[in-house]
């Protein structure tokens, strides 16, 4: 039997990771992980950094790093994400079977929280379809809305109304959607904003949360649009990637 726990680290600053999270890591035999390419070698330096800091010495845990498959860059996106999913849940399942050939518990380091545009629940999900014998726990961590709404010091919704969570890609295809005071936008692969007519918004932006390059951007959206899509361009070339996220609100937040 597999013990996987799914933990959730924030946004890679160790200051934001739970008690919980300290514990699964050091109760876990094998902690998984994973490199995505030269471009983004930052996020495996900042996993590599936790787990330099957060394991004790008594720990038992092996860190074992392995190289991600890539997400086909064209055809149908959501064909594209399932064959993703699943080369990954074989990449998970290799590194098992070649790890802990008796059992045990493994532990991935999350981005932000499992529950939130993240997949690694369903990967896992695909684990157990395959026939692994997995048992899986997730710990929740600091999602990068959060961080956000610290940062400007705001809150996530108007009062007493509702909040739309979505990504680039949907805002680009639907605008603004009914029945929402304010909208929260990820995995925007750039001003997807621009789909908007900007009069009444106000946005705030904010792109490597919780690092220690953090950046801030907010103001009225027709204002600040030319500026974030500039910073956001400058800040990618300069670090070869890029992650950000927004909150968009037709109404004063506080």
């Amino acid at each position: 039997m597999i013990h996987l726990s799914l933990i959730g680290i924030g946004t890679g600053n160790p200051d934001h990771v739970t008690l919980a999270a300290v514990r699964a890591l050091n109760d876990a035999d094998l902690i998984l992980l994973p490199r995505k390419g030269d471009a983004k070698s930052d996020l495996v330096d900042l996993r590599r950094l936790l787990c330099d800091t957060l394991l004790t010495n008594d720990s038992g845990a092996r860190v074992v790093e392995f190289d991600l498959p890539r997400r086909a860059a064209s055809g149908d996106y959501l064909e594209a994400v399932d064959d993703w999913h699943a080369a990954i849940a074989r990449v998970w399942d290799a590194q098992i079977a070649e790890h802990l050939t008796e059992g045990g518990r493994v532990g991935l380091l999350i981005w932000g929280d499992p529950s939130l545009y993240d997949s690694s629940l369903r990967i896992a999900d695909r684990l157990a379809r395959a026939g692994r014998a997995v048992d899986v726990d997730v710990v929740p961590g600091i999602t990068s809305l959060q961080v956000l709404t610290a940062a400007h010091r705001i809150p996530l919704n108007a009062l007493a109304e509702p909040v739309h969570i979505t990504t680039g890609r949907r805002l680009r295809e639907r605008g603004w959607p009914d029945d929402a005071a304010s909208v929260a936008v990820m995995l925007d692969s750039g001003g997807a904003f621009d789909a908007l007519p900007p009069e009444g918004l106000r946005i705030w932006w904010g792109a490597y949360l919780g690092m220690d390059k953090q950046c801030l951007i907010d103001g009225p959206l027709q204002d600040v649009s030319p500026l974030i899509k500039a910073r956001r361009a400058a800040l990618r070339e300069q670090h070869g990637w890029i992650m950000d996220i927004y909150l968009i609100a037709r109404q004063p937040l506080l």
